[in-house]
């Protein structure tokens, strides 16, 4: 079994503009799909006004790809010396050239500010969770609580990046109220399923490549887990947002519950994809080259637009008790 180790000689290559700009690492900016349902749901359930809600929607969209840039960008700068035990992140720029520390919190600050001022255009709601988003990256990346190295909170902080996301799509059009809790708290626990997915893959993958130890030295975490606690929290997760997403299909929309087994499928195929050697759940950017698990996810999508304006009357019944009776003979 062989070792990743970071190489003994110095690194001498000193960056150029394009490592500094690969560290903003704009091909992410696929996980914005995440905010789409947010601006279809807050149009569904609260039909706001839609005057100028397309210039919102643009100059909310460049926000949030400003906040995720930074985020990426102290993400890579503060884990440089852990990605060098990583096979895929030790090809990182800040792990292989010499860069500036001034030029990257001057990246880092100029992404913050230019995402959190183009927040304050879209409204006050937004904002706010603009700046929750920008502060995410801040504590699971930046000292002393760096949730990123706490086994379980890693998972859980960074797929907070999820509710966040549905929020910022909601606010871009509805500026007078916060989405249902358990559609957030659903999409929460929805996204640490695929992060905890994520992790599953890495364990298995690295751990049979490289070794257990490389794995520790590469994030902290992983010396709590093992692919059996792994395993186990992606159920955990995977019933805990179905739970979610029930409450708030009863609640809000009923008719969204014929979509359900198609949501069960897209849980199920993504654990298996996690267990493939070379697994793409291990780059959810990447997600969009899976052709089986794009047809899953598009024909949810559809289900769910065609749900949203088809009324079916008789599923109203599912929200009343109702028993069987049996009369006793006498």
């Amino acid at each position: 079994m062989s070792t990743v180790l970071p190489s003994d000689a110095p690194v001498t290559t000193r960056a150029r503009l394009r490592d500094y700009v690969q560290m903003a690492r704009l091909d992410h900016m696929t996980k914005h799909v995440f905010i789409l349902p947010g601006l279809v749901l807050a149009w569904v359930l609260r039909e706001p006004p839609l005057a100028g809600a397309w210039q919102a929607i643009l100059i909310g969209f460049a926000s949030a790809v400003l906040i995720a840039s930074a985020n990426y960008i102290i993400n890579e700068w503060l884990d440089r010396e852990f990605d060098a035990f990583h096979p895929d992140k030790s090809k990182r720029p800040a792990v292989n050239v010499v860069m500036s520390p001034y030029a990257v919190y001057s990246g880092y600050a100029l992404c913050s500010v230019a995402g959190l001022l183009l927040a304050l255009e879209v409204g006050p709601v937004f904002f706010i969770t603009s700046l929750l988003f920008w502060l995410s990256g801040v504590a699971y990346n930046v000292r002393p609580l760096r949730s990123k190295d706490k086994p379980y909170l890693d998972v859980l902080s960074e797929s907070l990046n999820n509710p966040i996301r549905l929020m910022l799509g909601w606010s871009m059009i509805e500026h007078s109220s916060v989405a249902p809790a358990s559609l957030l708290l659903a999409y929460w626990m929805g996204g640490a399923f695929l992060m905890g997915a994520k992790r599953l893959s890495e364990y298995r993958e690295i751990a049979a490549s490289h070794g257990v130890g490389v794995l520790h030295r590469y994030r902290r975490s992983f010396q709590h887990y093992t692919e059996e606690r792994l395993t186990i929290s992606c159920f955990v997760y995977a019933l805990l947002a179905t739970l979610l997403v029930g409450f708030f299909l009863v609640k809000y929309r009923i008719e969204y519950l014929l979509a359900c087994p198609l949501i069960i499928a897209m849980f199920a195929h993504y654990l298996a994809l996690s267990m493939r050697s070379g697994s793409v759940a291990q780059k959810p950017e990447k997600l969009f080259r899976e052709r089986r698990l794009m047809v899953i996810s598009g024909a949810t999508v559809a289900a769910l637009v065609i749900l949203s304006f088809v009324d079916v009357p008789w599923l109203q019944g599912f929200t009343d008790p109702h028993f069987i009776t049996v009369e006793a003979k006498h």
